[in-house]
């Protein structure tokens, strides 16, 4: 268990039911030490911790989602693509300003098949969530992935983003360098491309940050994941005046996986383990590659002109629209 490793600091707050259980393990742990046998007694604890989590995680608010899509010890792209990908060796730089650690992408094998995956990347620590500018990409990020993908178009190589970001970096110097520019352009060519591109969500999905290497002919997300258009405290700043209602700003936008797929923003959920991805993030991982290899399969059976047609449906369809 990641609570095991990680410590019961890191469990969220409407996990803390499960505080004293793991607490009791501790202490039975330290008599085990001392050569009294307690095995069956923290296997007892533990049966307690599964089921008293299989409740907590049935009927999640969007605001305790938001918490769990942002938990410091959910996998990163880097952490899945170890996880998944063989042979991957990372591609840097937008042969133009600079490299964005902030976007990282390369090529790889899926299941012994040549794909090329992108992603945001943040960190576990706050020296790592510094150095990768906690998953916000720069331009440079940005036209990086768009350079990737030209290259995967060329060796007729399925893409694979996996989403993970607050949002596109607001700085000043981002916007100096041509930030709307390059994720508008990014829109432009990702309609465009000619092979099988899926997109999954495994964190924050946030705003243009997001759809700059999101939009594929098929968008998935983990159960515990968001993908708005706003932040749910930038929402409640803007209509309420007050961050502090957030809670309702997540459930009135609707940014779970479950909303949007009843919108059919999405094409499926993808199931995490119970406690979330960072409780199992293997498990999480054969996730992930089962439910993306069996897109792809399907998407490789359609010509360059017909993968063009299928996302240009996907994006035409979405919305829905009321006549007074």
């Amino acid at each position: 268990m990641a609570e095991a490793k990680n410590g019961i600091k890191n469990l969220l707050e409407f996990e803390k039911p499960l505080v004293p259980i793991f607490k009791k393990i501790e202490e039975l742990k330290a008599v085990s030490a001392h050569g009294m046998d307690m095995t069956e007694e923290i296997k007892m604890l533990q049966k307690r911790i599964e089921t008293l989590r299989r409740e907590i995680f049935q009927n999640l608010s969007p605001i305790q989602i938001v918490q769990l899509a942002r938990h410091i010890l959910r996998p990163t792209t880097l952490d899945y693509i170890n996880m998944m990908v063989e042979d991957f060796v990372e591609l840097r730089g937008d042969r133009n300003y600079g490299d964005d650690p902030a976007l990282v992408g390369g090529v790889g094998r899926l299941n012994g098949k040549p794909v090329l995956v992108i992603g945001h990347q943040k960190g576990h620590t706050t020296k790592e969530l510094l150095a990768r500018n906690f998953g916000m990409a720069n331009p440079e990020g940005y036209r990086k992935a768009l350079r990737l993908m030209r290259v995967a178009q060329r060796a007729n190589r399925p893409i694979i983003s996996l989403v993970d970001t607050p949002g596109a970096y607001p700085g000043i110097g981002a916007e100096e360098r041509g930030q709307s520019e390059a994720i508008a352009k990014n829109l432009r060519e990702m309609a465009a491309l000619t092979v099988p591109f899926v997109t999954v969500i495994t964190g924050e999905g946030g705003s243009g940050g997001a759809l700059g290497i999101g939009m594929g002919n098929r968008v998935l997300m983990l159960q515990y994941s968001i993908y708005s258009v706003i932040s749910p405290e930038g929402c409640a700043s803007i209509l309420f005046r007050d961050a502090t209602r957030a809670p309702e700003a997540a459930t009135a936008s609707k940014i779970t996986a479950k909303d949007l797929l009843e919108f059919d923003v999405i094409d499926e959920i993808i199931k995490e383990p119970v406690g979330g991805a960072h409780n199992d993030p293997s498990a999480s991982a054969q996730n992930i590659q089962v439910s993306v290899t069996k897109h792809i399969e399907e998407l490789s059976k359609l010509s360059p002109r017909e993968l063009i047609a299928d996302r240009y449906r996907k994006y035409r369809k979405m919305g829905i629209f009321i006549e007074s």
